[in-house]
């Protein structure tokens, strides 16, 4: 049979039109395809959610798919340990409770579980505003990265959810929103982002866990982001935190949704 350009376009575009209607209402969006937001829309999906996600670069896995400084290893302790090896990840103990794993194969098999659970992907998509209503937010405002890195005048699409995750790290890119156009409505100490502190390991990994929770109605913060709206510090590259605050969020929002 001789290969036709114009059937592989169509079956591109039918599939991922499919895809993207069959999104524009769902259970939970997660912003941000790093260790937390997969680890949360794997749990979520898995459950029977119908779960979202949207990540703003082409490829997933955030600060995990580059290990320390590209030194493609990362590091985990014992309790996150039995995250990665529920995926499949092969760890190896370094020394005390501190374990290793290859950092490709870990974003490779969290990704592959998590979309075979039926979490919903779309990359280079990303979030430049929110849907409000009038006691929570409601969904997502979308536009394809590319128009957002050239500075292109392109109107967005919207998509309905009944809870959103933040999930994108340092730059906390949707909590940003809320708080330029509601400000001091944030559940922090002052009503705003309180901003991510210096580097240290110990205290991040407990706070990352600490501080995973809902932070505006409707509005979840997980892994680095609800670290950097906290006010709490750093932690580097070590994992295991945002593993274990991505099953949190996917417990508490299970719990939410009945």
């Amino acid at each position: 049979m001789a290969l036709d350009e114009i059937v592989i376009t169509r079956a591109i575009m039918d599939r991922y039109y499919e895809k993207l209607k069959d999104n524009l209402e769902t259970d939970v969006a997660i912003v941000g395809g790093g260790p937390s937001g997969l680890v949360a829309g794997y749990h979520l999906a898995r459950a029977g959610r119908k779960v979202v996600l949207f990540e703003r670069k082409l490829s997933l896995g955030g600060g995990m798919w580059g290990g320390g400084m590209m030194f493609n290893e990362i590091v985990v302790q014992q309790p996150a340990r039995q995250v990665l090896e529920a995926f499949g990840v092969r760890t190896l103990q370094y020394e005390g409770d501190y374990y290793t794993a290859d950092a490709v194969e870990s974003v490779g098999l969290i990704v592959g579980t998590a979309v075979r659970a039926g979490l919903s992907v779309f990359n280079c998509v990303s979030v430049e505003d929110v849907v409000m209503r009038p006691d929570r937010m409601e969904g997502l405002v979308l536009n394809w990265s590319p128009v957002e890195m050239a500075g292109l005048h392109v109107d967005p699409l919207t998509m309905r959810s009944k809870f959103v995750i933040d999930a994108t790290g340092h730059a906390t890119e949707v909590v940003k929103v809320v708080e330029r156009k509601f400000p001091g409505k944030l559940r922090t100490p002052t009503g705003r982002i309180e901003g991510e502190k210096s580097m240290w390991a110990d205290q991040a990994e407990k706070l990352t866990l600490e501080n995973t929770r809902e932070i505006y109605p409707g509005l979840y913060v997980a892994g680095m982001a609800a670290n950097a709206v906290a006010g709490g510090p750093r932690m580097g590259p070590i994992f295991g935190g945002m593993l274990l605050s991505g099953e949190k969020v996917a417990q508490a929002l299970n719990d939410q949704l009945g």
